[in-house]
Parts: C-alpha cells; structure tokens; sequence
C-alpha cells in the first residue's frame, strides 16, 4: 500500500532529527553568553546563570570562577545576579575574562550565602557547570561582592583545597545580621588557618559605612601572621561600592590565571597591601606640549568637550559648561582632578599631529576627532 505524502514527510523529518541526535557532541552548535540553567537541590528548584566566552570550545579545559551575587540582587529570576559586579565587568570587556563563570542566586525573605544550604546550592551549581562546560578542576575561583563577599570567605573555608584563588570584595568574617559574631575575636584566625596558602586578594573601600573596612584589615593580618599568601588593596575615598573597581582591574583576570590549585603547597608567604589613592600621583610633563591638545572634540556633530590650557595648567569643558582641570597620567592621557575613573587619552597620527581624543571609563570607549584648529591659549572661558 502506498503511504500518503504527509506520512511520508513525517517520516523524512523523524529521520533528519534521529541523525541530528546521533551527531557527535563536537558537531554541535554550542551558545556563548549568559545562559539560563536550572538544578534541583533537596526538592527545590532553582535558577542559575552560567556566561561561556565566545571563543569557548569543548577541547579543551576551561576555567572557572563562582561568583556570589550582593543583598540587592536576590531573588528568584536567575537574572538579577547578572547586573552588577563581575557579570557587568565581563560585558563591558568580555575579552579580559576567558573564563566560564557562574552565577548561581539567593532568594528573597532572608536568606544569606553563608546558609549551609545556599552554600550547597552555590556548590551545585559549579560541580554542575565544571561537568557540563569542561571546566579545569586545578583552575577553580571564587568570588563575591558583600554579601556575596561574606559568602566568598565561608565557601572558602568550608570547602578548602577546591579553589585555587579566592577574591573576597568588601566582605567580612563578622557578618551584619549576626552582630553577637563579634564577640569572637578568634574568627579571623579560625578563617585564616582554613584559607591557608590559597592565594587571596581582598578589596574594600576605605570609607565603607556598610562592611567597615577593619573586616578587611584583620582578615590580611590574620592570613598575613599564619604565613598565607595574600594582598589587600583598600581604595581611598570608596565607600561600599568597591566592586566596580576591583572588577575593572585588568590585573584581575590575569592574576587568578596565574594560580592553579597543584602549584598552591610550593607558595611561599606573601602579604602586600596597597592604599589606592582616589587618582594617581600626576606625572611630570612639560606643560608646553598642552598647547597641541588644545581645541574642541565631537561625536557625530556634536561638540563633546573643549579643551583649553590656563598657564601651566590643561582644563576639559563639557558640552554643557562645566569646567574640570585636566592632570596628567602620562604624556598623552588624563584624569579628572575630582578622581573620576575617566581617562583622556589623546591620539595622534603617524606624523605626531592630535587628531582626536579617546574618552574612556569603566564601561565604554568612544573617539572623538578633533574639529577646531589647535591654538595656544593662557585663558579660555
């Protein structure tokens, strides 16, 4: 008996999908990104995020970091995790950040990292990401912001020997909501002899009224006085929002790369902390070379900022007037005096004429030419 036509196309597309199935997994189209992944823990369910850089790829072994979300990001989307500290650092320079990351979530009504079951899950979560996105067990990391600063401290503690680096942000031993933690002052030892030889690198701003920055401070001394490897960098002027900087160090990704969990018994003591001044001590330069970056800069028409010298001094002013003195980092880039992250950073040709400026920050980049010839000036207004 003959089939009928649409008998016979559902046969040829059962077909083409039984060969899809049977492809190997290397033939496989794999997503980048920010992924949505589930897993289920002691009867409930939660949502998770896992980014994979665009160059992944099953051949090889990738590394990974765990990254603990703050109190602002609870929830149950699996989504809000992803809008602040590193997640954000990673979207604004994905090519700094070769690393799968995950991004598990605490939910709402008081819950907090440092739970033994939100641990659990956390743990979940990378065992499960390590299996399935052929992660590197010697290249594991940990890191969080606040609350998931407090977090990173106690999965480092309860979980020793797992990370090869650990990354606490404005974080603590003495947590907010249990004040009587306080009254055991042996906790940053207890913590420290746990941590080890882990290499740890801490950040904090110095005026934080949220998780006061002495949290940090006996952490580094503790690991300091029990032979550990560790650095303290505490930003001047930063309140609670440390997180944005440490993130956008470009040293970062390059420093846990450089630790593997094998190579962590060979450490030998280290301690370095380092006050981050609100903007760098101002290079030395001849103020006649001011004169060539003098003129105005636009984008798309518009003009952006006009940059003009008063004696031995450079100042921008933006496009709605507001006037900021320019200091020099280095012979062609600038800083606001406020100590603003932006960066001027004069561009000149192969002839060594200015043909425009970059305007950069924590989060973008964009060039602006310059559209006005150059022409010395003591004061502009």
């Amino acid at each position: 008996m003959l089939s009928s036509p649409v008998m016979g196309l559902r046969h040829f597309f059962l077909l083409c999908f039984a060969a899809l199935l049977a492809l190997p997994a290397s033939a496989r189209h794999q997503d980048t990104g920010f992924l949505n992944r589930t897993l289920s823990l002691q009867g409930t369910t939660r949502k998770y995020q896992v980014y994979l850089p665009e160059t992944w790829n099953e051949h090889q072994r990738w590394p990974v970091i765990l990254f603990l979300h703050g109190s602002g990001e609870r929830g149950v989307d699996g989504i809000d995790q992803t809008q602040i500290g590193l997640p954000s650092a990673i979207r604004s320079h994905p090519e700094r950040w070769p690393f799968v990351v995950v991004m598990p979530q605490v939910p709402f009504q008081h819950h907090h990292w440092t739970d033994p079951d939100m641990m659990q899950m956390a743990m979940a979560a990378l065992r499960a990401s390590v299996k399935e996105f052929h992660g590197d067990p010697e290249r594991l990391y940990v890191t969080g912001l606040s609350l998931g600063g407090y977090g990173t401290w106690e999965i480092a503690k309860n979980w020793p020997h797992t990370f090869a680096a650990v990354v606490p942000i404005c974080g603590g031993v003495f947590w907010s909501y249990a004040p009587e933690r306080w009254h055991n002052t042996d906790l940053p030892q207890e913590y420290a002899r746990a941590v080890g030889r882990t290499p740890v690198w801490i950040f904090h701003g110095a005026e934080d009224p949220v998780v006061i920055p002495k949290q940090a401070a006996l952490m580094y001394e503790a690991l300091k006085s029990d032979n550990g490897e560790v650095r303290f960098w505490e930003y001047a002027g930063v309140r609670h929002n440390a997180w944005d900087k440490a993130y956008a160090n470009p040293d970062l990704p390059r420093w846990l790369l450089s630790h593997t969990l094998s190579q962590i018994p060979t450490l030998q003591p280290a301690a370095e902390y380092f006050l981050v001044p609100v903007h760098p001590v101002p290079a030395k330069v001849n103020p006649s070379i001011y004169d060539a970056y003098v003129g105005q800069y636009e984008d798309q028409g518009i003009i952006q900022t006009t940059v003009y010298r008063q004696g031995d001094s450079l100042y921008a002013r933006s496009r709605v007037g507001e006037s900021n003195e320019l200091l020099p980092e280095n012979p062609t880039t600038f800083f606001y005096i406020s100590g603003s992250p932006t960066r001027l950073i004069f561009q000149k040709d192969a002839s060594g004429q200015v043909r425009g400026l970059i305007y950069h920050d924590d989060r973008h980049e964009e060039f602006w030419p310059l559209v006005t010839p150059r022409r010395s000036t003591s004061a502009q207004r």
